[in-house]
């Protein structure tokens, strides 16, 4: 399990080989990467704050609880903080298994979570106005699918 919460930017190429060659009778690798998206309009900058030691904590139960559903060999997070830019990689998941829909499945799951419940938060600076992103509705959705709620 590699878990990081990190302020500099991360190179997907070399992190995602990194993980795939890390893995041993491992049939398949998914990996996701979250980008900042200027949904408001005008997007300046995402500022994204978080406490060190808990969030990392956080991240660790919630990747140990993809491991107990899911038949998954390895799980990789790494999450940004700090201001960031549209257009820029906010975060990356991976998850290893022997089978494909493990991985999937748990990938899925690691970004439904870190999306609602991770401790992230996380303010628009726009030309117009700056303001904290609250919480989705359709994230809570996709967070019950795997809460039954």
């Amino acid at each position: 399990m590699d878990i990081r919460v990190q302020q500099e930017p991360f190179d997907l190429g070399v992190e995602a080989q990194g993980f795939a060659t890390r893995q041993s009778g491992m049939g398949a690798v998914v990996t996701f990467t979250g980008i900042v998206r200027d949904v408001a309009g005008g997007l300046r900058e995402m500022e994204i704050e978080h406490y060190p030691g808990m969030t990392e904590k956080a991240l660790s139960k919630i990747a140990a609880e993809a491991q107990a559903r899911w038949q998954i060999g390895d799980v990789m997070i790494i999450h940004r903080f700090g201001r960031l830019h549209a257009d820029e990689m906010i975060m990356m998941v991976a998850t290893a298994s022997r089978h494909r829909k493990d991985a999937f499945e748990a990938a899925e799951f690691l970004m439904d979570y870190l999306k609602s419940r991770a401790p992230f938060w996380k303010k628009e600076h726009t030309s117009d106005s700056d303001g904290w992103v609250a919480a989705r509705d359709e994230d809570e959705d996709a967070l019950n699918r795997w809460t039954g709620g």
